[in-house]
């Protein structure tokens, strides 16, 4: 495929990135606790200022949304960082965590990419350009009924406190199967068809940024609870033939 210069860099920066994390996973690496009561280690710390300077080179004066670093710069288009996507898995030495990194022209995302560094996976997308997964188109599956689908979601306590338990253990049971494939591994497995739909209850917008787009270039849908489709606190992602029931079964 034929890509941009935004793109081409941004895969670059961000296998470089996640890469640089691989020095830290699986080594009992320890962490801190934010304001928030999410931890954060020194490579989430350094995969994200490296992704900083490499931007500031490439692309001076533009405005960067990171975790770990807040916003710098002004305007309405801006590069958005999420250093380690699933910081909780990277500590525990889970493999199912994701280096991402968007750039979005006046609200709407141009560019993304899901580099998941201990799987050695890349995923991407760029507006109007449809989704790769390791080099080769990806889309989402084709299963037009949530009876017998594959559910990903986050985890149980964030679905419980949305008040959406009851319409998750139902779909569950008509389900095939039912995980907590979480973060941005959730929304990577829709993209490329391994699982039909993905629940995300409690998200920024660095979690989300890139899999939205990369989501919707695979024929998928992105939305929040509500169906629409800015980018909120919670999120929702499916094949798209999925979406309306999906929405309905999780009206609170």
């Amino acid at each position: 495929m034929s890509m941009s210069p935004r793109l081409a860099f941004a895969l670059d920066a961000a296998v470089k990135a996640g890469r640089s994390t691989l020095a830290h996973f699986q080594t009992g690496i320890g962490f801190e606790n934010k304001l928030d009561d999410t931890p954060v280690t020194i490579a989430d710390k350094n995969a994200e200022r490296m992704l900083r300077e490499l931007i500031e080179k490439q692309y001076p004066g533009e405005a960067i949304l990171g975790e770990e670093e807040g916003q710098t710069g002004s305007g309405d288009d801006q590069w958005v960082i999420d250093p380690i996507d699933g910081t909780k898995s990277f500590v525990c030495g889970v493999p199912l965590y994701a280096t991402l990194l968007s750039f979005e022209r006046a609200g709407e995302v141009e560019v993304g990419v899901c580099y998941l560094p201990a799987l050695d996976e890349l995923l991407f997308a760029e507006r109007g350009k449809g989704a790769y997964w390791n080099g080769r188109v990806c889309r989402v599956s084709s299963k037009t009924s949530l009876k017998g689908a594959v559910i990903s979601s986050s985890g149980y306590l964030g679905i419980s406190k949305r008040g959406w338990m009851d319409a998750y253990v139902k779909m569950a049971s008509g389900g095939m199967a039912a995980r907590t494939w979480c973060d941005a591994y959730g929304h990577a497995l829709v993209a490329t068809g391994r699982v039909d739909l993905m629940i995300d209850t409690n998200v920024k917008r660095w979690d989300i940024s890139a899999m939205s787009l990369i989501v919707r270039e695979a024929g998928g849908a992105f939305t929040d609870f509500l169906g629409r489709t800015e980018l909120g606190d919670n999120a929702i992602s499916s094949n798209g033939l999925l979406h309306p029931e999906l929405l309905e079964a999780l009206k609170l």
